[in-house]
């Protein structure tokens, strides 16, 4: 019986051995596994250190890269060129980085900005947008010291037939005068050489100095009675001239830039100058048939004005509102059977409107309407009889309407195409202008 307690116990003593033994071991692997997890820890904790740093690092260059790239832009915004150690140089070359997640970080921060300079410098946010159907008066202003021009070429044609009409027919639509027409038909072609040169960022001035070929076809025939000639000879009064226009001083100052919703607002002063040959400066033969077509006016004009343009990507919508001032003046003409003694050319309102859409950044097209109310031209004749008193006469008011379309191709950073139609859509308007412009910046 001693010895089954002595066993029981023996047995008990190498139980309780084998437990503590395998709780040692126990304690032993979760002390090896706890090193291990935290060992694996400081590694995953190195690497997203090193994968900031290396985030750190190219934000830096990003960032001295765009201070360059800033630094370029204002130079170039103000007409000076960057010095040498404003060029951005090559980039440098990227951190080091020991695994592939912290390499993804950093190449994904790379892609994020521009490596290099943009191959073509962004656009002035102050600078409006050109609306061709406008002409000049829809060009963007020429900035600070800098010359631009404008090379033009237009047709234009105008046929009308009318049964009464006492007078002489200036160019495009001004009549003056004692004849009647029946039938009368212009073909006219000008070369225009415009120059502008910027006083400042918002003011402008230019000069368009127009070289003309022009043909006239006219049937007239003097009212029957009006002359001792009862036979009413119908009388073909057909000319053609060549020469200089009338030359335009345009002057163009930006009023407001758009903020918010608002548009461009420019105001525009254009001056006309009788450099032409006139109507009443023609020769003449005796029964008062000009030999030549008449280049120019014969008027001096003013013409203020404003001109509005509100972008709203991708379109822009656009008007215009001016008033010409026409001055008069004795010209002292003798076209039989009566003596001019004096012509006041009617003053004239004019508004427009449309709108433009861009295509692409070269290319884009507008449309729109132009109207003219020009008011009627002052006349005193006198009868070539003996003792006749001075008689003034006053003309209809003109409806001038026209369908405006333009159509421009940007070239390059200096030279655009524009290519304009107007279609007359009144009586008193011109049928048809076809208009080509090359406008430059030097």
């Amino acid at each position: 019986m001693r010895l089954g307690f002595v066993g029981i116990a023996l047995l008990c003593g190498v139980a309780n051995s084998a437990i503590a033994s395998a709780q040692e071991a126990t304690t032993r692997s979760e002390a090896t596994s706890d090193a291990e997890d935290l060992g694996q820890l400081r590694a995953e904790v190195a690497d997203q250190r090193r994968a900031i740093e290396a985030q750190i690092a190219s934000l830096r260059e990003q960032q001295a890269r765009l201070e360059k790239l800033e630094s370029r832009l204002d130079a170039a915004l103000t007409g000076d060129q960057p010095t040498q150690n404003e060029q951005p140089g090559p980039a440098a070359a990227p951190a080091a980085t020991p695994n592939p997640a912290s390499q993804r970080v950093a190449a994904n921060t790379t892609q994020a900005a521009p490596d290099e300079a943009v191959g073509v410098a962004p656009e002035d946010a102050e600078r409006q947008p050109e609306v061709t159907a406008l002409g000049r008066r829809g060009s963007a202003i020429t900035k600070k010291g800098q010359l631009s021009g404008e090379i033009e070429w237009s047709y234009a044609r105008a046929e009308r037939n009318r049964a009464l009409f006492r007078g002489v027919e200036v160019v495009e639509s001004v009549l003056i005068g004692v004849f009647d027409i029946n039938e009368s038909r212009q073909d006219v072609f000008t070369q225009t050489l415009g120059l502008q040169y910027g006083l400042t960022d918002d003011f402008e001035v230019g000069i368009d100095v127009p070289l003309i070929a022009r043909w006239d076809t006219s049937l007239l025939a003097p009212v029957a009675g009006s002359t001792n000639d009862d036979e009413a000879r119908t009388i073909d009064n057909s000319a053609n001239g060549f020469g200089i226009g009338d030359v335009e001083i345009l002057m163009r100052k930006q009023l407001l830039a758009p903020r918010g919703f608002g548009p461009y607002l420019i105001g525009n002063l254009q001056v006309n100058i009788p450099t032409g040959q006139g109507p009443f400066s023609v020769d003449r033969n005796e029964f008062g048939e000009a030999f030549d077509a008449a280049t120019g006016s014969g008027f001096w004009g003013v013409t203020p004005g404003i001109t509005a343009i509100l972008p709203s990507d991708p379109g822009v919508l656009f008007g215009s509102l001016s008033y010409t001032k026409n001055f008069g003046r004795s010209v002292d003409t003798t076209i039989p059977p009566v003596q001019i003694l004096n012509v006041n050319p009617g003053d004239a309102i004019s508004f427009s409107g449309g709108l433009g859409v861009s295509l692409n950044p070269r290319l884009s097209f507008n449309f729109g309407y132009a109207h003219s109310w020009g008011f009627g031209t002052e006349t005193i004749t006198r009868a070539l009889a003996e003792g006749a008193e001075p008689v003034s006469q006053k003309s209809r008011d003109l409806q001038i309407g026209r369908l405006l379309f333009g159509t421009t191709y940007k070239i390059n950073n200096t030279t655009s195409f524009n290519f304009n139609v107007e279609s007359g859509v009144t009586d008193d308007a011109t049928d048809l202008r076809i208009l080509l412009r090359f406008p430059f910046v030097f």
